[in-house]
């Protein structure tokens, strides 16, 4: 679970540093240079000694679906919604974790399936009477496919990598946002104007962190951990980055939040965790 924390609380910076410095830009050329950032930071790191053409085939299209597709929708939705509301609305994230790999496996776990709404309903606790209302269901459905694609993702690689199939993360992870980078580059081809394109110091910045640490560092990270880790545990900890959010908010970039919801829904979290851990199904890693 380390790991998974470990990537949390890098990516609970992330939400207010796209809000405040990067909605102005093209969100498909954002997700671009983030991820090709992250591209760099693993390609000296690559091996395919050990991996034949399909199976570097299967890290692309996963890499494509979780990073490249999930990104152009999440980034997109910073143009209906607030920082705080994009990070309540990966509160289905778990949900989609838990159906997706039950649906794989053909069948339907309760204890599974009743940690991923708990902890759902202990995110909604925190933000509320929060939430505005304009352009919240153009931001709602697009933050639903960026969970989508981003549960899928962790998904695939999780059941890739226990295949035995004899090679390390980090010698692989840079095929993953080789995908991504492909798609978001393509896509960009249609989207963006680039000899509009001018960046302040503070873009380029906030594009180095993004792409180097939370997409670099914590997407590997996060897809590690969640190779080591139990299913309903990954479910829970793709929420866990969203009280961690709100609170860098509050403390770091100044912005306001219920703190008695905050409490609440954080302690609901901490249960369904628990609940989690108190299962022998979940003494599983798969």
């Amino acid at each position: 679970m380390i790991y998974l924390l470990a990537a949390s609380l890098i990516w609970a910076f992330s939400f207010g540093l796209i809000k405040g410095e990067l909605t102005g830009l093209d969100p498909v050329f954002v997700s671009f240079v983030r991820l090709l950032i992250s591209l760099i930071v693993f390609l000296p790191l690559l091996r395919l000694k050990n991996l034949n053409y399909k199976d570097a085939g299967k890290l692309v299209l996963t890499g494509t679906v979780q990073y490249g597709l999930m990104y152009v929708t999440y980034i997109f939705s910073y143009q209906y919604l607030k920082a705080y509301e994009v990070a309540l609305f990966t509160v289905f994230t778990p949900i989609y974790v838990t159906l997706i790999n039950d649906a794989m496996k053909r069948k339907l776990n309760i204890n599974a399936l009743f940690s991923a709404f708990l902890a759902a309903a202990g995110t909604g606790i925190i933000v509320y009477k929060s939430i505005g209302t304009s352009g919240l269901i153009s931001g709602f459905l697009l933050m639903q496919i960026s969970n989508f694609c981003f549960a899928a993702g962790q998904i695939l690689y999780k059941k890739f990598m226990q295949a035995g199939k004899n090679i390390k993360d980090k010698n692989v992870f840079a095929l993953l946002f080789l995908g991504a980078v492909i798609f978001t580059f393509v896509t960009s081809l249609f989207t963006t104007n680039y000899s509009e394109i001018e960046l302040t110091s503070k873009q380029i910045f906030t594009l180095l962190y993004l792409g180097a640490i939370a997409s670099g560092a914590g997407f590997f990270l996060w897809n590690y951990g969640a190779v080591l880790t139990k299913i309903g545990t990954l479910a829970v900890f793709n929420n866990i980055k969203i009280p961690l959010a709100i609170l860098v908010s509050i403390l770091v970039f100044g912005e306001r939040a219920n703190t008695v919801n905050l409490v609440a829904g954080g302690l609901v979290l901490l249960f369904a965790l628990y609940y989690i851990n108190s299962k022998e199904y979940f003494t599983e890693t798969q």
